[in-house]
């Protein structure tokens, strides 16, 4: 086994953790919801208490990102799976105790499922859910939350024919512009992810997997592809495809990288374009049900 294969593999069996970084200032402070609005039943009286108990538990146990993020993850996921519907008031008082975080912890992550589209701040009115047509559905987070909630056959659908559309162009293109020190990276991950198969290692299996096709995009010499390859990456996490997910790795799905290595290699962009499509191609006895969430 390659020393980058060994470090690979026991990187992934560590758990991923980091800190929030301190949040910036707000360009104009959250402002609490009209007195009308608040009067009568809380927001959160809706909500399944059962799902919220989960929602939290999956973010601590995912997500190394403090206080900060594991709230941006837990409202995220309230937002997508329709617990808390489009036009909803969100008081940063009534979240902050409901989920024991002080206000700025509310407001930083409120501003950051702003910038997702999922809700809206303005002056004198206050925070509110926004509609589905409002939120950024490429953006990964986004793609996990709809993934692992009621949208998840949606999902997993719009992300198939997603990743028909940019991948074989993008193993096309790659071919053209291949350099010796992405193909040698593009060569170890295949390498990986045959170390990891023997081993029953899904988890490096799967970041190996991850890198290959982000590696692949982003040498496919069109920056407007690589801007996608965050997508692909998500894709990946919440597939559940056999062919090209972590789950149930195969040596079909080995075999596949390894030609479109080899295609690269040579610069043969119609032979890479085939073998990606033989790669996305979807066994025809495979539930398409996004699997749930594995506990960490």
């Amino acid at each position: 086994m390659s020393t980058l294969a060994h470090t690979m593999m026991t990187a992934a069996r560590s758990a991923d953790s980091g800190l929030a970084g301190p949040g910036e200032l707000d360009r104009y402070p959250y402002a609490e919801a009209p007195v009308a609005d608040r009067v009568g039943t809380s927001v959160w009286d809706g909500a399944d208490h059962q799902e919220l108990g989960r929602v939290g538990r999956r973010a601590a146990g995912s997500r190394g990102r403090g206080l900060h993020g594991q709230l941006v993850q837990q409202l995220g996921q309230m937002i997508v799976s329709g617990d808390l519907g489009a036009d909803r008031p969100l008081v940063p008082e009534e979240i902050g105790q409901r989920f024991e975080v002080s206000r700025t912890v509310v407001r930083e992550s409120l501003r950051v499922l702003e910038a997702k589209g999922l809700v809206s701040a303005r002056p004198n009115v206050g925070t509110r859910v926004r509609p589905v047509s409002d939120w950024n559905l490429l953006d990964p987070d986004i793609i996990e939350w709809r993934a692992f909630g009621p949208q998840r056959d949606d999902q997993r659908r719009e992300l198939t024919e997603l990743r028909w559309t940019i991948e074989p162009l993008a193993a096309r293109l790659a071919a053209g512009h291949g350099r010796e020190d992405v193909q040698q990276r593009l060569t170890d991950m295949v390498e990986i992810m045959g170390h990891a198969m023997a081993q029953g290692d899904a988890l490096t299996f799967s970041r190996a997997d991850a890198e290959f096709h982000s590696l692949l995009i982003q040498v496919s010499g069109n920056r407007m592809l690589e801007h996608l390859s965050g997508i692909v990456s998500a894709a990946l996490q919440v597939s559940g495809n056999p062919v090209t997910g972590c789950d149930r790795p195969t040596e079909a799905s080995l075999a596949y990288h390894g030609r479109i290595a080899d295609a690269l290699a040579t610069g043969d962009g119609g032979g890479a374009e085939a073998a990606m499509r033989q790669l996305l191609t979807v066994h025809p006895e495979v539930e398409r049900v996004v699997p749930a969430p594995r506990e960490h």
